[in-house]
């Protein structure tokens, strides 16, 4: 097939299954699988097939008003190949996996239909060549999450994440739709590759930082980063698999994707560059110590998840081609190890009878060896071992940030470095070393090949994705060879070996054969109260706007606007009835006192 009918197929067959299923296939739970399966696998082999394939993809015209258009069209470029290999890669192994874990689901059908739709919108922002469609499909990835993190939506918790990941994006969103505009006002287009021409031309300074960081507003919404990071914790509510492709592939994924696309704008505008790295570098941060005293399974990886994509924010913020390749290669190798870590926990969770407290684990190690194995390589990769593809993409960022002179973020960031050792050590040695703490985990067992088999390809992926030529299919440079690290051994490798080695020997020191949490920082625990805050400040503004609108409705909008007029007219009535009395000597009368009237008026 040629890259037009690839392209084409790699878009509209996800969005043709999703259709079908929920019109014709949705009572046929085991069909609808098993076609949402199949098309998953099928874009898979379309997009290692486009990756080698050169040419361009026609693009269809949408809308046209005089010289402003719009298309449905297709950037086929090294970015874009390389994302999409990782979206349906991650996607489809999600799929095979939630073939077992999903089986005795009763909205099954509707689970993957949800999961082709997701697929489907993910792919449009990945090939879109404007901001227009890019955004559509933007808003079709936040519909997506809605759907699938409330998929058990008889859970009140799991309708309440769902709202929650959907309302906080709308206004990361919100401020996306109004910096495209301003870009197309300043730039004459909404294409990324004429936006680029016009930018090198000369442009208001302000103003195009301005609309860079509202820009970056949908990415601060869908990328989880300070402060609309809220909903991403709470999107654990949804099916584990979920989780895994929202987390690795999909939706938070969206947004850095978004600022690599966009980069040649960060690099323009060096104020909005700063904010976003610092933006990225405290969100790492913050997101790290939140990390160090959850006890939910999914929650932990989650706020690995938020710390991780704030190492990518930082990246896209140094401004440069440079950095911006570094944050998409994190972005790439954090794709397979958090992926693995999502699904492992996934099937941590399967086997102890849908237990997510590690509190309530323990000695899962023997009753779980293949998982606990690539769990282990999957956290290895996560936490940075010299040699694993982690280790490769996180130091890239750190060296880019430290050569570009940005020393703040860059300290923050090395201090996220010695706490993601420490937490993630936390949670391995909590849940799979020890004793069994309950029923659930003293009669867990090892999963199925339809779970572990995802798990294993995982692991591989984890450990070797950083090394050519995987790393070459993924982007224009391959990294993550032994000569790379003689070459770059300085102060940032030597710091984060450190750190990892802390860390590490810190996390067995305090929980190796402990029962219960020997460390209690509540104000981690509670997440800084930030949700807290948010709850408080919706509620002064949401009750006070709701009585002033009341006292204005009451005194002002009821008695001056509706009433008045309406009181008025029926005075005027009223005072008019008088004269219609229908007698013909009383019309006289009154002709006559007005004739007299009008006399007296002209004489005087």
């Amino acid at each position: 097939m040629d890259v037009n009918t690839l392209a084409w197929t790699v878009l509209l067959l996800p969005l043709f299954v999703a259709v079908s299923i929920v019109v014709g296939l949705k009572r046929w739970s085991g069909l609808s699988s098993l076609v949402s399966t199949g098309s998953a696998l099928i874009t898979l082999i379309c997009c290692a097939l486009m990756a080698g394939a050169e040419g361009d993809a026609k693009a269809f015209p949408w809308i046209e008003l005089g010289t402003f258009r719009v298309d449905i069209g297709f950037q086929l470029d090294h970015l874009s190949k390389g994302m999409m290999l990782i979206v349906t890669s991650i996607g489809f192994l999600v799929h095979l996996f939630s073939l077992a874990y999903m089986k005795d689901d009763n909205g099954k059908s509707r689970y993957f239909a949800g999961l082709s739709l997701f697929m489907f919108s993910m792919t449009g922002i990945v090939l879109a060549d404007n901001f227009v469609m890019m955004f559509i499909f933007w808003e079709l990835v936040g519909v997506s999450s809605y759907i699938l993190i409330g998929h058990w939506f008889h859970k009140e918790s799991a309708a309440d994440a769902a709202k929650k990941a959907f309302l906080t994006n709308k206004i990361g969103d919100f401020g996306f739709m109004i910096g495209i505009l301003m870009v197309w006002i300043l730039t004459g287009s909404i294409y990324f590759e004429e936006i680029k021409e016009a930018v090198g031309g000369g442009l208001n300074m302000t103003l195009l930082n301005i609309a860079v960081l509202l820009v970056f507003c949908g990415a601060i919404g869908k990328s989880a980063q300070l402060p609309l990071h809220v909903w991403l914790p709470d999107a654990m509510e949804g099916p584990t698999p979920v989780s895994a492709l929202i987390h690795a592939a999909t939706m938070v994924a969206a947004g850095v994707f978004m600022l690599a696309r966009v980069v040649f704008l960060i690099e323009a505008a060096e104020m909005a560059a700063q904010v976003i790295a610092w933006i990225g570098a405290v969100t790492a941060l913050v997101a790290a110590l939140m990390a160090l005293q959850q006890n939910d399974i999914k929650r932990i990886l989650a706020y690995s998840t938020l710390s991780q994509l704030g190492y990518m924010v930082m990246a896209q913020g140094i401004g440069t081609p440079e950095g911006s390749d570094a944050g998409m290669f994190h972005l790439y190798t954090h794709a397979f190890f958090k992926a693995l870590l999502f699904l492992g926990s996934g099937a941590v969770i399967y086997a102890c009878h849908h237990e997510q407290d590690i509190w309530k684990m323990g000695g899962l190690r023997k009753k779980m060896p293949i998982t606990f194995w690539t769990f282990a390589l999957g956290t290895a990769a996560l936490i940075a071992v010299p040699f694993t593809s982690g280790f490769w993409s996180k130091e890239l960022i750190l060296e880019e940030a430290l050569h570009e002179g940005m020393h703040g973020p860059y300290v923050l960031a090395i201090i996220v470095a010695f706490l993601t050792p420490f937490y993630m050590t936390r949670l391995v040695i909590v849940a799979f070393f020890g004793k069994n703490r309950s029923d659930n985990a003293d009669h867990a067992k090892e999963v199925g090949p339809i779970m572990w088999v995802p798990l294993a390809i995982l692991a591989f992926m984890a450990i070797f994705s950083a090394y050519k030529p995987i790393s070459g299919l993924l982007l224009a440079n391959g990294y993550g060879s032994f000569g790379h690290l003689v070459e770059h051994f300085g102060l940032t490798a030597i710091l984060s070996i450190i750190a990892l080695i802390v860390g590490v020997a810190g996390a067995i020191f305090f929980y190796k054969g402990k029962d219960s949490d020997p460390i209690n920082i509540p104000i981690f625990a509670n997440r800084f109260k930030i949700d807290e805050f948010y709850i408080v400040l919706v509620r002064v503004f949401q009750d006070a706007v709701a009585a002033f609108l009341d006292i204005a409705d009451r005194f002002i909008v009821d008695p001056i606007v509706a009433r008045f007029p309406a009181l008025s007219a029926m005075a005027a009535g009223q005072f008019l009835r008088v004269f219609q009395v229908g007698n013909v000597q009383a019309y006289a009368y009154f002709f006559g006192v007005a004739v007299l009237a009008l006399i007296f008026y002209l004489i005087l």
